[in-house]
């Protein structure tokens, strides 16, 4: 019947078409004429407004100081602390931006680059300027500070599964027990081109992707800021994570010797400075081994928690000072040996690895002695078709190609991330009152653009090798030696392996005397500790007693 229907329909509007008058047909035409005219004068308009819109977006006018306030109140050891939080942004500008340009021209069109940097500042209500300050922010490069803000130290956490994929929303978000503002205030601040935080100008990524620009523009963030909020004479803290700690280097020697800032002190989480000894993708760097040596403890770690160690030893810590030992000595010159590596000496490495990793002997055997870490994650369950995961391989996940060689996905991204974004965007716009209309970027894709060239201090150009900022640190703790430095570290995490910020440390170009500023804390945990709340917990604890070691309070 439906189909009889439209039959008719249908034949009744050809019929009425074919009785309509020619002069109708001209009239009808002249207006589809006039339609078509007024149609692609929208369209031209419509692309005129969003080539403005886009010339707006690159305008330095276009970013302007702002800031949303609103109270709250965490509790903290059973103590409850009331707090004013800001958040807002802060205009910045690449190092060699002059405030007052003496010969500019008057016809130029195009704008210099800046950034608007994103920022969430917690000050304990009613205390003075003197209290210690901590400035927060992950890494990346190319991550906004939600996990940091979310998980560790912020006046609200969210609660995700331990070692598990966390059920999807709605999510819990919980007084912080382990916040930090029971000893400082806080500042997380989110990179240019994450999180809320944008670039404008000509040239922009140029201007602030790159290892130097980056470190210059969180200088001059904490230089406005400390006039801002009067915070000159405040003790003051810089606390990195991941990429965040090769911030931390580049920027504690800038903001000492250039803006004329000295620290109490920086507080590293996951540690890398020298990218040479990055476990990620050592094979195409032939001739350097040390990744693989560094990486060695983790590996163990990681099999003894999945009961892959053949006779494994019930504690931990014994197993990975036997396994430093032996990366250090017989690993390392069996690698250093190469082609040259006796068999019978070749066959008793191969046991040794099979022995601290858990993976076949065959495997090791073929990968010649050299296992990365997408190949590590990718094999050690591969007998379940699971990849373990790389920044906590104490999370697991399935495999998404059981033929491929190394891991396709990381398990912990995957389990958590979602939590943390949600939970952020809600909390942000409800409790912060950061109502603007706009997108909360959590990662941002800038590998493409960043320039990885260092100047490192004392170098007369940036240098073409890897990046490598513990000159940078080491400058600084001689520049200023009661500067203190906190390295937190997890035993499970193959981002930036724990043994790789020993050997950092303890090859720093500092006096030995110096070696007495450095401090090591050591997790059951992974690349974010926090995640795993018993270890937030120490972490807290660590942090805290640090700050207040530190901070020279007259009250002391």
């Amino acid at each position: 019947m439906r189909k009889m229907l439209f039959g008719i329909v249908a034949l009744a509007v050809v019929t009425a078409a074919s009785l309509t008058p020619l002069h109708a047909k001209s009239k009808d035409d002249a207006a589809q004429s006039k339609q078509n005219t007024q149609d692609k004068q929208d369209k031209q308009d419509k692309q005129d407004t969003q080539s403005k819109q886009n010339a707006q977006d690159t305008k330095t006018d276009g970013f302007k100081p702002e800031q949303a306030t609103s109270k709250g109140s965490v509790t903290i050891n059973g103590k409850a602390i009331p707090y004013d939080s800001f958040s807002g942004t802060l205009v910045v500008h690449p190092k060699s931006w002059d405030d007052v340009p003496q010969n500019a021209d008057k016809d130029d069109k195009s704008s210099p680059p800046e950034a608007s940097m994103f920022y969430v500042a917690y000050i304990k209500s009613g205390e003075n300027s003197q209290r210690p300050v901590t400035f927060l922010y992950n890494g990346g490069p190319g991550s906004s500070t939600v996990w940091l803000h979310m998980g560790a130290f912020g006046p609200k956490r969210v609660v995700t599964a331990d070692n598990a994929h966390t059920p999807a929303a709605p999510y819990p978000i919980v007084n912080n027990d382990y916040s930090l503002l029971d000893v400082s205030d806080l500042v997380f601040i989110d990179a240019p081109g994450t999180g809320f935080s944008r670039l404008g100008g000509k040239d922009r990524e140029k201007a602030f992707y790159g290892v130097d620009a980056d470190a210059d523009a969180f200088a001059d963030f904490i230089s406005q800021f400390l006039t801002k909020y009067g915070r000159w004479n405040s003790p003051k803290y810089l606390f990195g994570e991941s990429y965040g700690t090769t911030r931390s280097a580049a920027l504690i020697n800038e903001l000492e010797t250039v803006k004329f800032i000295d620290f109490n002190g920086v507080i590293l989480l996951s540690q890398i400075l020298n990218y040479d000894n990055n476990a990620d993708t050592p094979q195409f760097n032939p001739g350097i081994d040390m990744p693989y040596q560094i990486a060695l403890p983790t590996y163990t770690a990681s099999a003894w928690y999945h009961h892959k160690l053949p006779d494994a030893p019930k504690d931990l810590a014994p197993l990975l000072a036997d396994v430093e030992h032996f990366a250090m000595n017989d690993y390392a010159l069996a690698l250093a040996a190469g082609a040259t590596l006796a068999p019978d000496q070749r066959k008793a490495i191969v046991a040794k690895l099979h022995q601290y990793t858990g993976l076949p002997a065959d495997y090791i055997e073929k990968a010649d002695l050299r296992v990365n870490v997408g190949e590590f994650v990718k094999t050690l369950k591969g007998d379940t078709d699971m990849t373990a995961g790389r920044l906590d391989t104490r999370f697991s996940g399935p495999t998404l190609d059981p033929l491929s060689k190394e891991a396709e996905y990381d398990p912990q991204s995957a389990a958590i991330g979602s939590a943390y974004v949600s939970a952020f965007n809600d909390y942000v716009r409800k409790d912060l009152k950061f109502t603007e209309n706009r997108e909360y970027k959590p990662e941002v894709d800038i590998e493409k653009n960043w320039n990885y060239l260092h100047q490192a201090p004392g170098a007369t150009t940036p240098l073409p090798q890897a990046v490598n900022v513990m000159v940078d640190l080491a400058s600084a703790m001689k520049y200023d030696p009661s500067l203190k430095v906190l390295v937190n570290t997890g035993y499970f995490d193959l981002a930036t392996p724990f043994f790789g910020a020993i050997f950092e440390m303890q090859h720093l170009p500092i006096p030995a005397a110096l070696q007495k500023n450095i401090d090591f804390k050591f997790y059951e945990s992974g690349h974010m500790v926090y995640a795993h709340e018993a270890s937030l917990k120490e972490l807290h604890e660590n942090v805290a007693a640090f700050i207040v070691g530190t901070e020279n309070s007259k009250s002391k």
